[in-house]
């Protein structure tokens, strides 16, 4: 399964627990807002990876925070592209990005 087909089905799996508010309730100025908590929730689960670390919760607890991250931002993708308009694909942003990554300098050039 690619990351696009990923992101709809954990997108309408979001919808249907109340996540996600139907456009027509949403006024243009109110998506703004709504992005926010939406990352503000991925920062969240960053912080549930740190807290898992920090307390020795274990490796599936670990793995675990990192995959509601990974949830959180797939269905942030898909909310922006079917409430925004049509954003490329994830899947072929992500390999461009990862093949420059790799041809960027060690720590992408800035001093430890």
């Amino acid at each position: 399964m690619n990351l696009d087909t990923l992101a709809d089905r954990l997108h309408n799996t979001a919808q249907q627990k109340g996540f996600w508010e139907p456009m027509s309730r949403m006024q243009e100025q109110d998506f703004f807002i709504f992005y926010s908590k939406q990352i503000a929730m991925i920062h969240s689960e960053a912080t549930e990876i740190l807290e898992a670390l920090r307390k020795d919760k274990g490796d599936e607890a670990v793995v675990e925070e990192i995959a509601d991250l990974i949830i959180r931002a797939l269905d942030l993708y898909k909310g922006i592209k079917v409430y925004s308009g049509d954003l490329p694909s994830l899947d072929s942003v992500l390999m461009k990005k990862s093949l420059k990554n790799q041809d960027r300098p060690r720590l992408h050039g800035v001093r430890g």
